[in-house]
């Protein structure tokens, strides 16, 4: 089963014709696709949106770009939803750090961030991470508290040495629209150098639109010229490819199943 591993179908953006968007992915051989929140504004809203599409699951957590000093008060809601396990809940997330753009000081980014982990690591899921600009202090967090199901940096844009920082430590990496790029030369280098066991696939639509595709909204079927790209840069043939990218996302995501 390929799928786009993060995809914000929820958004406003798709609100006119997110039923066209799934078929369109479908004709392009993507199944279906995760939908990760991005605080408690949109739980409700994603919950709904998956439990009505047999084709997407869903995350929940708090998005450091998104989250404020309320967000800990949260806490405790999402930690309710997680401990009744709906049917397509598949990870907590998406979580993690942001050193360009939150309004919460790095400490306090990190201990929600933790929270989250911690949270992941009780009800056994595992975690969807957003890091920019602060790989060093994910991974001190990884080795506080180490992930019982594993994890995935989304939209993954790092070196080949960050790459195997959290390879090291079990995570796997989600491969978008940044390798499209000819500039992207270390991220490309990376991916090019990791485990195809540890690459997943994605999009992040409607955001980080593929080379050549700048300014307009992305959406999943887009996954499919990721993978093209991808086939490229590891020379290997679409086939085998996308089945071990669908076997990459049903180990990690189980709950899939």
């Amino acid at each position: 089963m390929l799928i786009d591993s993060h995809c914000h179908l929820d958004f406003a953006e798709f609100d006119q014709d997110r039923e066209l968007v799934l078929e369109r992915a479908r004709m392009f051989g993507i199944q279906g696709a995760i939908v990760p929140a991005i605080g408690p504004e949109n739980w409700q809203r994603v919950i709904q949106l998956c439990s009505s599409q047999t084709q997407l699951w869903f995350a929940l957590g708090v998005h450091p770009c998104f989250a404020s000093q309320e967000s800990f008060a949260h806490l405790e809601e999402l930690e309710s939803l997680l401990s009744h396990l709906p049917s397509r809940l598949v990870a907590v997330g998406e979580c993690g750090l942001d050193g360009v753009n939150s309004s919460l000081a790095m400490p306090e980014q990190i201990r929600l961030c933790l929270q989250q982990m911690r949270l992941a690591n009780r009800f056994d899921l595992p975690v969807i991470f957003h890091i920019r600009k602060a790989h060093h202090h994910l991974l001190a967090l990884l080795d506080q508290e180490p992930l019982k199901a594993g994890g995935v940096v989304h939209g993954f844009s790092g070196s080949p040495q960050v790459a195997s920082e959290y390879l090291r430590r079990g995570l796997y990496l989600g491969v978008g629209g940044v390798i499209t790029y000819p500039r992207a030369s270390k991220t490309r280098a990376a991916v090019a150098g990791a485990s195809l066991e540890r690459l997943l696939l994605e999009t992040d639509s409607p955001d980080m639109p593929l080379n050549g595709y700048q300014g307009q909204r992305n959406e999943p079927q887009r996954s499919a010229l990721v993978l093209q790209e991808l086939s490229q840069l590891l020379d290997l043939p679409i086939a085998s490819l996308t089945q071990a990218l669908s076997q990459n996302h049903l180990r990690l995501f189980r709950r899939m199943l």
